[in-house]
């Protein structure tokens, strides 16, 4: 049925719990963790230029980011872990843009991811917003697994990736190497290891 010339545009979308979240105006009643967990599971990062049988889903991102801070920062507690494994959570609604799209549509794209950010934060029991200090932390581990994920699935040389993303330093001792060896997942796995990190980072 099309719809009436003053009737405003549908800004809310339905989730698979049955929830149904307003875009413009999140509340973080109407947020669930599985939901999250479904919607990455099925985001692809590097939009799917990826090797494998799988996307490289943004859950597993996540999951990978939460583990290379907590790799090269093992003082953080349980709720900045949790904080790194949310820090993408917004793309279960807006998608994985890549870099160049996001800065191509302004500080607009920004402010509202920030928004949706906010409103799952509070719905998980952290800050509205991330402390600078966490803040940076969280872009620097994620930009250690940019560069994993750049030279070990999205055919970038290591000259290349360390140009854009670094070159990191960080990656050593006892429990580095499953950090050389990422494999996609299934969405269905995916979307599993992430509800797994989340319940570990959020149960007493």
């Amino acid at each position: 049925m099309p719809r009436a010339a003053d009737e405003a545009p549908r800004a809310w979308q339905r989730m698979l719990s049955g929830r149904r979240l307003d875009l413009l105006d999140p509340s973080p009643l109407d947020i669930e963790i599985e939901d999250i967990a479904h919607g990455l599971a099925r985001v692809a990062r590097w939009n799917g230029q990826t090797s494998g049988d799988h996307a490289f889903s943004v859950a597993q991102h996540c999951v990978l980011v939460e583990q290379i801070a907590i790799h090269t920062e093992p003082h953080l507690d349980r709720a900045a872990r949790l904080a790194a494994l949310l820090h993408d959570a917004p793309e279960y609604v807006v998608g994985d843009m890549i870099s160049p799209f996001k800065a191509a549509l302004g500080l607009d794209y920004k402010a509202f991811e920030k928004r949706l950010l906010a409103a799952i934060h509070i719905r998980f029991g952290l800050p509205p917003a991330t402390p600078e200090k966490l803040e940076a932390a969280i872009k620097k581990a994620d930009r250690v697994a940019a560069y994993l994920e750049a030279t070990q699935l999205a055919g970038f040389s290591i000259p290349e990736a360390e140009k854009f993303f670094g070159r990191p330093r960080a990656l050593a001792g006892e429990g580095s190497q499953k950090f050389h060896r990422l494999k996609p997942l299934p969405p269905t796995e995916a979307a599993a290891l992430y509800l797994k990190a989340f319940r570990r980072l959020s149960d007493p």
